[in-house]
């Protein structure tokens, strides 16, 4: 084993640095975020860090990076109090880490990267076209992490849209006929395998698994 300590992550290069620490907490979620402003203009960006908080009541949240620039992402959830979650398919990785780039305020991402916008119904927000689980939220507070001047965001889920494949007979979602992909630190796309499925654990009760041996 290869030992890290403090002192020693922070004499690295900064990327080396930026790699080690991002890639260590292990995998994250891939997902695009749609916004658009009151004037029209839509947004696309990628985030690695939404998180569900709980069923009941529906919950969600992601980090932002400290707001000391323009963020249309950011800006455009506060205007109009909506937002979209959107899954990562292997088919649009390329499209997706092209929109962690810095474009200028109000350039839309989706005419850059070439993602196609999809609406449901009479919702403002923009979904991913191909997107396999596309998720509409509603903001709900933020809280600022002081550590590192970051904001962490709380959302309602209001509505999901998905891929009838992708449902279970118990409502899970199995992601991975969805080809959806995992993020490993910055700029590692991978595809997750489903491995098993285990019953709910229960203390001095046999872990037993849903997928294996015919259960």
């Amino acid at each position: 084993m290869v030992q890290f300590n403090k002192e020693d992550v922070q004499k690295l290069p900064k990327i080396n640095r930026l790699n080690l620490i991002n890639s260590c907490t292990g995998y994250k979620s891939a997902n695009l975020i749609g916004t658009k402003s009151k004037d029209g203009k839509s947004n696309v960006a990628i985030f690695s860090s939404i998180t569900h908080l709980g069923s009941d009541p529906a919950l969600l949240s992601f980090i932002l990076r400290p707001a000391t620039v323009p963020r249309n992402s950011y800006t455009n959830m506060k205007e109009t109090g909506y937002f979209t979650v959107n899954h990562i398919t292997e088919e649009i990785i390329a499209q997706a880490h092209q929109t962690s780039a810095a474009y200028d305020f109000g350039i839309s991402e989706f005419k850059i990267t070439g993602l196609e916008e999809k609406y449901h119904n009479e919702i403002h927000e923009p979904f991913v076209a191909k997107s396999p689980v596309q998720i509409l939220c509603k903001y709900l507070s933020e809280y600022e992490i002081k550590e590192n001047n970051c904001i962490h965001v709380l959302a309602s889920i209001e509505t999901i849209f998905c891929d009838e494949k992708l449902i279970t007979k118990d409502n899970w979602l199995q992601l991975e006929k969805g080809n959806i992909v995992a993020i490993n630190g910055l700029d590692g796309y991978c595809l997750p395998k489903l491995i098993d499925r285990f019953e709910y654990a229960r203390p001095n009760t046999e872990t037993k698994s849903m997928l294996k041996n015919g259960s």
